[in-house]
């Protein structure tokens, strides 16, 4: 099965797609609100918004991945190269200004499935910080000289989606006292950032050492 990356890399990808799903941004922040003010399964059809947005990032940068290293190597390469060093700048901002958790309990016209599921994939989908992250993480856990890079990368953004399917559950399930257990705790927050912060950054040290090998 080429496809799938090697355990080391697996696990790897596991683990801060676990941390990048319990750091709250738009998509988290959008489907607690929509707990909160039209119930579970209004939540449940944005997560399922989200999540189609994803698929669409993931076959971009599957794609348009495989297309640049057949075009140019170097040009993978300078991709990488500039993938770690927003990776390293997402954690000096998770640093400086933390997370973006604001969410309010209000009442709002209760919307159609479809109505909530194009909200989460807009706010996905639109989301610059999304397209830009994807673009630079994905290529992060393949290799420009691998013949079954586009799989690996398809492989890894579904991937993706299943780690953080069972998470996104959790938030929508305990969203009510999620919502305002993480607003009086500021330090848990907090904890969340730093912790981002430190990973990110051991995997921006580790592209840039490898490539200047």
């Amino acid at each position: 099965m080429d496809f799938l990356p090697s355990l080391p890399t697996l696990l790897a990808f596991s683990a801060a797609s676990v941390l990048l799903a319990a750091t709250p941004g738009p998509d988290m922040t959008l489907s607690i609100s929509r707990a909160l003010a039209q119930g579970r399964n209004a939540a449940l059809f944005v997560v399922v918004g989200t999540s189609l947005g994803i698929v669409i990032h993931t076959m971009l940068v599957a794609f348009g991945v495989s297309a640049l290293i057949t075009a140019s190597p170097t040009a993978f390469l300078i991709l990488k190269t500039g993938g770690a060093a927003y990776l390293l700048w997402l954690a000096i901002q998770a640093v400086r200004y933390g997370s973006n958790l604001t969410v309010m309990k209000v009442e709002e016209t209760r919307g159609t499935p479809l109505a909530n599921i194009m909200s989460g994939f807009a706010v996905n989908l639109l989301n610059p910080k999304v397209i830009i992250f994807f673009m630079t993480f994905l290529p992060q856990f393949v290799t420009a000289n691998d013949p079954a890079v586009t799989h690996k990368l398809l492989f890894l953004g579904f991937f993706f989606i299943f780690i953080c399917s069972p998470f996104n559950l959790a938030v929508i399930f305990a969203a009510d006292r999620l919502a305002g257990w993480l607003q009086a705790n500021k330090h848990v927050l907090r904890g969340i950032d730093y912790t981002f912060a430190g990973v990110f950054s051991i995997f921006a040290a580790k592209i840039f050492l490898t490539q200047a090998r």
